[in-house]
């Protein structure tokens, strides 16, 4: 049998597996709550972040005299280690807990305190020497740490989800110069409107997801001021007055954020709004992904009793049953991971709502499900650009066909014929299956030299063409 060390709390004591770094207030917590099986190791960001406010917070405690060298430097070096990777898997409670974070907090300072105590050649359950409250924790509580860590981890994956989507509109926008010649007809409520290239519908993706982008980065700012040094409801109770300036400068430093301290602790430590508004932000991101998505199955649908007009790259076989049918797979989980989002944000809203007074005790959830919307849609994005959108090919003589039978045709004729014979015409093109142009020559109302200069490419998609892929990245 492996060997065990007695641990103590006001409940009274619990043996503890001895190599394990975690101590008696993580071992109650894994037993409290056995949610979703999901331990907050699942978010590295949010562990690295840990670590890092609590090396931020021994650096302060250091330099203002309240933390002994020796004491400080082995918290320190313990936070490094973790930020750096090592011991996640010794942060075991359950992404969803109650007590505002405190089990999250206290599962951190076990860890960094057993760390500190190897470091400086002591076993593990000694805190005597260095102890998880009253070092690793000093001039801190959970409800100015734990936010404070949230906001690092969010900004942290926000950062990724920028980068995945970057890539995602480059590769968008490198397909709108690969089809900025192949004309096709655009489309309004499911319905012929007029024509249009393939290279303006995938330009027009890349833009979307640029002003996305932008309005992330803007929401991310709203994380950049924290409320550490505020400790139990912002009046910075047990806490060196010259703390919280010393933290966030130290924390600054650490995470090459430019982080603030709130200029009203006490307001900063309730108020969960600027998660509310990036959880907002990343639905309209997924919202406007999976439109996208939906345009691309759309496009490719059939593919010959369909429209037909893209080929999505073929990825793996779609049907156990339909030798060589093919399904948009990734468009598909793009699409399940939108869903998701949205329903994230309902959670976030929900929790955000519920908060009571000076402090919100459901943070836990806000944080886990930003976390995931921001990580799932990064992968998501990553996805899609990698795995489909390069691959993506035009049925270029599909495409003119479409254009050439489409009664939409009479939109481009209608300020050389008026809008009453234009309408004559459409008609009769829906009835008789003929197109636009042949009946408008045939009638006498326009020549064919006429004809092609008005139908010409050029006159009917306009004279811009998109830039470049490399450009466009640029200006994302």
């Amino acid at each position: 049998m492996s060997s065990t060390r007695i641990e103590h709390d006001l409940i009274g004591e619990r043996e503890i597996p001895e190599a394990v770094y975690w101590g008696i207030h993580t071992l109650r917590a894994v037993e409290n709550f056995p949610i979703t099986g999901t331990p907050i190791s699942h978010h590295p960001a949010l562990i690295r972040a840990m670590a890092l406010t609590k090396s931020a917070a021994a650096q302060a405690n250091q330099r203002l005299g309240l933390l002994p060298d020796e004491i400080a430097e082995a918290i320190v070096t313990a936070c490094e280690q973790i930020a750096e990777g090592a011991l996640h898997e010794q942060f075991v409670v359950d992404v969803v807990q109650g007590g505002a974070g405190t089990s999250t907090n206290m599962n951190a300072n076990e860890v960094i305190a057993n760390r500190a105590l190897e470091l400086v050649g002591r076993p593990r359950g000694d805190y005597g020497v260095i102890h998880p409250i009253e070092h690793v924790n000093l001039g801190q509580s959970t409800n100015d740490v734990y936010p404070t860590a949230v906001r690092i981890a969010v900004r942290t994956v926000l950062g990724e989800l920028r980068i995945a989507l970057a890539h995602l509109a480059a590769a968008f926008a490198a397909k709108a110069v690969d089809f900025a010649d192949h004309l096709k007809m655009g489309r309004t409520q499911l319905q012929d409107a007029v024509p249009m290239t393939l290279g303006q519908e995938f330009g027009t993706y890349a833009v979307m997801i640029g002003e996305d982008m932008q309005r992330l980065d803007e929401a991310a700012r709203l994380i950049d001021e924290i409320n550490l040094g505020g400790t139990a409801i912002g009046t910075g109770l047990n806490s060196h007055p010259d703390y919280a300036a010393q933290a966030c400068s130290v924390l600054r430093d650490l995470t090459g954020f430019p982080l603030t301290t709130a200029t009203d602790l006490l307001e900063a430590g309730q108020d969960v709004g600027a998660f509310v508004q990036i959880s907002g932000t990343l639905k309209r991101t997924a919202v406007k992904l999976s439109k996208v998505c939906n345009d691309l199955r759309l496009l490719a649908s059939g593919p010959r009793a369909g429209l037909g007009e893209i080929r999505l790259p073929a990825v793996q076989a779609g049907s156990s049953i339909m030798p060589g049918k093919v399904n948009p797979v990734i468009p598909e989980v793009v699409s399940q991971v939108a869903y998701e989002v949205i329903g994230n944000d309902i959670a976030i809203t929900m929790s955000a709502e519920a908060g009571q007074l000076q402090l919100n005790a459901f943070e836990p959830l806000i944080a886990h499900k930003l976390l995931e919307s921001a990580a799932h849609m990064s992968s998501a994005a990553t996805t899609l650009a990698q795995r489909c959108v390069p691959g993506i090919t035009a049925d270029v003589e599909r495409m003119r066909a479409h254009v050439e039978r489409s009664a939409g045709l009479i939109t481009a004729l209608n300020p050389h014929i008026g809008y009453e014979a234009a309408t004559e015409l459409a008609a009769r093109a829906l009835s008789s299956d003929r197109t636009v142009a042949e009946l408008a020559e045939d009638a006498g109302l326009l020549s064919r030299t006429e004809l092609a200069a008005i139908l010409s490419p050029v006159a009917l998609t306009g004279h811009a063409r998109p830039r470049s892929s490399e450009n466009t990245a640029k200006s994302i």
